[in-house]
């Protein structure tokens, strides 16, 4: 069953001033019916939050942790709940 969820993902490392929310944002969109955000947090990490088909997050997860993301990735923390709606899209806070 591949039912909706909601995946909020911490990204440590040399993540913010290098384009890892645009390309966030993209690989959202490449993989489909994701909606959230990507932002970036004043500790420097960015908070990702995907709503959508379970296996879709689990796609990004991925993406987050092992893709060829731009700047370097040291740790990736997620935690996984109910989706809670009120998304547009794909955005970049």
């Amino acid at each position: 069953m591949n039912e909706n969820v909601r995946l909020t993902a911490w990204v440590r490392g040399h993540v913010q001033g290098v384009g890892f929310r645009w390309f966030t944002r993209a690989n959202a969109l490449r993989i489909g019916d994701l909606i959230g955000f990507a932002s970036n947090l004043s500790d420097g990490r960015v908070q990702v939050v995907a709503e959508g088909p379970r296996q879709g997050c689990e796609l990004l997860l991925e993406w987050l942790r092992t893709g060829d993301t731009p700047g370097r990735v040291d740790g990736v923390t997620e935690i996984w709940d109910r989706p809670k709606g009120g998304y547009e899209g794909f955005e970049i806070r």
